[in-house]
């Protein structure tokens, strides 16, 4: 337990958006020289909590007190003249101006008349240039840099105010390995400077490794503090992460092996602007199989799906039932029969249940679109009781359940399904698995699945690729995953 006051102090902070409870409750403490680590998945209230400690949102609330002071609900401007710094997810620099420009606009006076650097500011803005990395590139505009220099220059700009708390916002999402071991080394010295430092991230294993102690999130609750090991040992967080217990039902892998091979993919790299987000990434599926993607959020599962469905452009090759794909369209894509349930769902919320299904049989015969539709009412019982009602007025559940259905309406050869157990109920969970190993069971469809949650890939999963940080780290059985990898999945 660390002796020292608190730097900042959060207590019972809520915040409602309408209906939506996203934080519930908080209590936490951040303390000089101090690294934090706020960790949970998607929708967990983790960007709220930093909003709002910044001011970007005013909690509903609770109390947010820095070094004394309570700066709940105040404008984010007098929020940073007190202390806090953030640096956000996205890179947001003047474009105009140099990187030593950038920095040394946070060295300006806080006054309206204040527009001239005062004495010695061109030397601390260099001094903050070369503690980040930035001193070879101090001249260049930002256009011209690499992505991480981008990165070095955001968090350069939230250190030249001098912050005693510094909020850093998905420090490590689009770095390679190398690149993500020299940002750690960087937030570790502000930390030996007696910063009080709070992560966000999606790399678990990277804040744990530099965290003194980590806050767990989960639906705007916390469901674990303390050491980085403690809190990765937490069945309550391993569970919302992985899930319950593994369970595998792999088929024979020579059984497998024999069929061909529908979609291979070789050395895919993908990138958003500078930011890596596919690494030299190369699987295959064969046909009838069944292919889990396993990986924490923003590992890189969606970009891959993207790439394989056409949506954005990639290096490397990918081939489709034995032919090198060109830069075809993702809607000659999908009617090749590669078909995305994606995991924003993207159904038509005016629409009813069936014209959202029917909308998605145009290829096929009346006659055929009724006996789909049928089969699909056997796979998905509600959807045939909803069938009339609005898209957008169906649960969470149901909804998946039409995004899924919507898809097998296309007749897909591979059905891409990501993240079908996002935000769901135990029991719709098991629902969308009983439709699962039907389809496993019943039909000759090639499935590849992207999951977070571990127990509900593997016991449908033939194979199984575990996708960390943009690369490929591990592949093979369901039955060895469990054996060698599930232990180190967090």
């Amino acid at each position: 337990m660390n002796d020292a006051s608190p730097r900042l102090a959060v207590s019972a902070l809520h915040k409602r958006f309408g209906g939506l409870v996203a934080v519930k409750s908080l209590d936490f403490a951040l303390y000089p020289g101090e690294i934090l680590g706020l960790i949970g998945p998607n929708g967990s209230g983790k960007s709220t909590v930093m909003q709002m400690i910044m001011g970007v949102v005013r909690p509903t609330a609770g109390r947010i007190v820095l070094d004394g002071a309570d700066i709940a609900g105040r404008p984010v401007f007098e929020i940073a003249r007190a202390g806090v710094g953030i640096v956000f997810q996205h890179s947001r620099p003047l474009r105009l101006q140099t990187v030593i420009e950038n920095i040394l606009l946070g060295l300006l006076p806080d006054r309206i008349d204040g527009l001239r650097p005062p004495p010695g500011a061109v030397d601390r803005a260099r001094i903050i240039a070369e503690e980040c990395g930035l001193g070879a590139v101090l001249d260049r505009l930002p256009a011209t840099l690499p992505f991480a220099d981008l990165r070095r220059m955001e968090l350069a700009k939230a250190i030249a105010r001098d912050p005693r708390v510094v909020l850093i916002d998905e420090p490590f999402a689009g770095l390679t390995r190398a690149e993500v071991q020299d940002f750690s080394a960087l937030i570790s010295r502000f930390r030996d400077q007696g910063r009080a430092v709070m992560l966000v991230d999606h790399n678990v294993k990277s804040i744990a490794s530099l965290a003194d102690r980590v806050l767990a999130l989960y639906l705007g609750e916390k469901i674990a503090e303390g050491s980085p090991e403690a809190v990765m040992r937490n069945e309550t967080v391993r569970r919302v992460y992985i899930g319950g217990g593994i369970e595998t039902h792999e088929r024979p892998e020579a059984e497998i092996a024999a069929r061909k091979a529908l979609l291979k993919v070789d050395n895919l790299s993908l990138f958003y602007g500078k930011a890596q987000a596919l690494d030299d990434v190369s699987l295959t599926v064969h046909a009838g199989e069944f292919v889990s993607i396993v990986g924490l959020n923003g590992a890189g599962k969606t970009s891959l799906f993207n790439a394989i469905s056409g949506l954005v452009p990639y290096r490397g090759t990918i081939a489709w039932d034995g032919v090198v794909r060109g830069r075809e369209s993702a809607a000659v894509i999908a009617r090749s029969g590669i078909v995305q349930c994606p995991e924003t769902r993207e159904l038509f919320g005016a629409m009813s249940v069936a014209d959202n299904l029917d909308l998605a049989a145009q290829h096929l015969d009346p006659r055929e679109v009724a006996e789909r539709r049928e089969w699909l009412f056997g796979l998905f019982p509600i959807l045939k009781a909803r069938g009339g009602q609005e898209a957008r007025t169906l649960s969470g559940g149901e909804q998946q359940m039409l995004a899924i259905a919507r898809s097998l309406m296309m007749k897909p050869r591979l059905l891409i399904l990501d993240e079908p157990t996002l935000g769901l109920a135990p029991v719709i969970l098991g629902q969308l698995s009983e439709a699962l190993g039907v389809l496993r069971a019943t039909t000759d469809i090639t499935v590849l699945l992207g999951e977070q949650n571990v127990t509900f890939a593997l016991p449908h999963a033939d194979r199984v690729y575990m996708l960390e940080h943009a690369r490929i780290v591990w592949q093979g059985g369901p039955a060895r995953f469990a054996a060698e990898a599930g232990t180190g999945y967090l």
